[in-house]
């Protein structure tokens, strides 16, 4: 059977990125592929700031910090890693989409990527790595929709903390007033 040799993955820990995840091991197994998953990160304030004041500790801290995202990912993911599979995790710094896309650039390669939440307020801003992948990536690329149960968990159900309310000495008393009578 032929198919991928690596299957990449990126990875940032959120549901629907889990999902991704998960899939990308199914297609690794079935192709007798190595599984890549792929962290990206960038320091706080974005390259430019880091490059102003440069900090060895600091840049340390960061990787530490997003090779336990990975190890997060992973443990949310699987639990454990997986099973007689080939498995060589990554951690790269950079934006995401530039830096898979990159990982990804044999014809052999894989890409699996998350298509992130999908109600109106975030898919455009959510989904920009996604959409890199898919423009940029030299390989064939998968976008993989979060699950159905994973749908309604997002912001969509606290529409109601955008309504102006204020908040009033009365209303709080008499909701107090009401749950002890």
């Amino acid at each position: 059977m032929s198919g991928p040799r690596r299957v990449i993955v990126g990875t940032s820990g959120s549901p629907g990125n889990l999902c991704a995840l998960r899939y990308a091991e199914q297609l690794a197994r079935a192709y007798d592929a190595v599984l890549i998953p792929v962290h990206t990160w960038t320091p706080p304030g974005g390259d430019l700031a880091e490059r102003r004041s440069p900090c060895v500790q600091l840049r340390r801290l960061w990787a530490e910090d997003a090779w336990q995202r990975l190890w997060d990912a992973i443990d949310a993911a699987w639990g454990q890693l997986p099973a007689d599979l080939p498995f060589r995790p990554m951690v790269e710094r950079g934006v995401p989409g530039r830096v898979l896309t990159i990982i990804a650039s044999d014809p052999g390669d894989l890409l699996v990527v998350g298509t992130g939440r999908r109600d109106k307020l975030t898919r455009v801003s959510s989904s920009r790595v996604s959409r890199y992948c898919l423009a940029h990536a030299l390989c064939p690329v998968l976008a993989v929709p979060p699950a159905t149960v994973s749908r309604p968990v997002g912001h969509a159900s606290l529409w109601w903390l955008f309504l102006r309310r204020t908040l009033t000495p009365d209303r709080v008393f008499r909701g107090r007033g009401t749950a002890s009578a």
